[in-house]
């Protein structure tokens, strides 16, 4: 195996299956396992198992008390979370069971209200039609509260929005500090998302300067995503910080070259997205708190490595990013 097909290889199983680093190593160089990397190896395997390692959550009484009785009915809480990148929401190895940050949260939630979770995976494209439908009873898949969202969603925030620039770990490209920095670069960017429109206000400024413009380009697949960054194919990508960290603690290929506000200039937060009007969110409000209080919230973030985009209260419908 060439070195590149090496390279290749490795990042794509690393971030599908989690794999130790280790297992690509330079044969000729094996050494004996330490037990620190025995340790790491064994965490990372655990992160893309199907069966996740949670915090004990108790029923909070103030919360289930406030769930509509047309959603406790079944005893069922259906969420809706759309796979694509570690840690926010992917798939475990059995390519089948969605595990990530959302869907801890996803599980403490369900607990807290005293409903059984049923955790549905779908595209991102598909979560809102589902959620306005009543036939999903909540969205929780990194979505930012926004005032046009804010039209057809109600919002229990949940988490600090973040948006991170990452390049191949030997790319000359970045600091990406300004909108002139992206001028003229091939940047992967997910399509519908409040990074996009960031970007493409960027671009429209920088053409009216008559710098040159982005060349956007899109994928479904984050694994694909990645080799077009490693191959040079793509100079960028922009998107959730924290799915960016995670590719680079992971897989080590890639390196941050510039982070923003994900409301950028303003700040943004993450929410559990519910029905407007439905009456869920006060609750989702209340059990977030409680899960805040006791500690829960807390071990999930550090679970994932998302400390830093923590909160300290639940907010319901705050003000959100213009659109």
């Amino acid at each position: 195996m060439t070195s590149t097909n090496s390279r290749r290889a490795f990042t794509a199983l690393t971030l599908v299956g989690l794999l130790a680093l280790s297992a690509c190593a330079d044969p000729s160089q094996a050494t004996e396992e330490s037990p620190t990397q025995g340790l790491t190896d064994a965490k990372t395997a655990a992160l893309s198992s199907p069966e996740q390692e949670r915090p004990e959550v108790a029923v909070n009484q103030e919360a289930k008390k406030l769930v509509p009785e047309k959603i406790a009915a079944d005893g069922k809480l259906t969420v809706v979370t759309a796979p694509g990148s570690a840690p926010l929401s992917f798939y475990a190895t059995d390519n089948t069971t969605p595990v990530g940050n959302d869907a801890d949260l996803a599980a403490a939630l369900a607990d807290s209200l005293g409903l059984e979770l049923e955790l549905v995976p779908v595209s991102w494209a598909d979560w809102p039609l589902g959620v306005e439908s009543g036939k999903y009873e909540a969205a929780i898949s990194n979505v930012t509260v926004t005032e046009e969202r804010k039209k057809k969603f109600d919002f229990s925030t949940y988490r600090e929005d973040l948006l991170g620039f990452y390049a191949d770990k030997d790319s000359k490209i970045g600091p990406i500090n300004k909108a002139e920095d992206v001028a003229g670069l091939k940047i992967i960017v997910g399509s519908g998302t409040n990074q996009e429109k960031i970007l493409v206000d960027w671009d429209k400024a920088n053409q009216a300067k008559g710098l040159k413009p982005v060349d956007f380009q899109y994928y479904d697949d984050d694994s694909a995503s990645t080799l077009a960054l490693l191959s040079g194919r793509a100079d960028a990508s922009f998107g959730p910080n924290a799915t960016g960290a995670y590719k680079q603690a992971t897989a080590g290929e890639l390196k941050q070259i510039g982070s923003f506000p994900g409301g950028w200039p303003d700040t943004a937060q993450v929410a559990v997205t519910t029905k407007k009007g439905n009456g869920l969110a006060k609750a989702a409000e209340v059990a977030i708190d409680g899960l805040i209080d006791s500690g829960a919230y807390q071990q999930i973030l550090d679970k994932w490595g998302l400390s830093e985009e923590g909160i300290t209260d639940s907010r319901l419908n705050p003000p959100g990013l213009a659109d």
